[in-house]
């Protein structure tokens, strides 16, 4: 396992594709525009120190996350990324083109972390604490609306995680 550093570290959090103005067509302008966007906000992580990045690996935006930071580790080959799944087979229930995307992410990332064996209402959650408690700073893209990403951004605000932003309703 990586030695996670927290002041090194920046988690994910983001909305699945029912909460993306793109939804699951990330061929659109507005999401080639969040992707580049995206980029340039790990960039400046990267720039502050950020070597290590946490995934949750779920549906629309960890998985644009994880990719952004793949491509990035061409430039930024220091930088690792580690996938810190909720429950064994998180993805058994997901349309086989995510799933297929969903094993080639796991292929690329430096590490695993697998926090349950089976799934359970709250292994979800217990994944975002997780990544939380092990970052100095959190990456949402976040419409500001009650979700699951909203209650981890505000988990990692009263945890003194430095919360960086993206609000994808600024892409529509």
């Amino acid at each position: 396992m990586i030695n996670i550093i927290k002041e090194e570290t920046a988690c994910n959090t983001g909305h699945r594709p029912f909460g993306l103005p793109w939804g699951y067509n990330e061929t659109r302008p507005s999401c080639a525009k969040f992707k580049e966007d995206l980029k340039n906000l790990y960039i400046g992580a990267i720039n502050y120190g950020i070597t290590t990045f946490l995934t949750g690996m779920a549906e629309g935006f960890d998985m644009i996350a994880a990719e952004t930071l793949i491509e990035l580790q061409n430039d930024f080959p220091h930088i690792k990324l580690i996938a810190v799944i909720p429950c064994k087979g998180q993805e058994k229930n997901w349309k086989p083109k995510q799933q297929e995307r969903y094993w080639k992410i796991l292929g690329h990332c430096d590490d695993k972390i697998i926090l349950s064996d089976h799934p359970t209402q709250e292994c979800f959650n217990e994944r975002n604490l997780w990544m939380v408690q092990h970052s100095s700073v959190c990456i949402a893209c976040w419409s500001g609306k009650r979700s699951g990403t909203g209650n981890t951004v505000r988990f990692a605000q009263e945890n003194g995680c430095k919360v960086r932003i993206i609000n994808p309703e600024d892409y529509r």
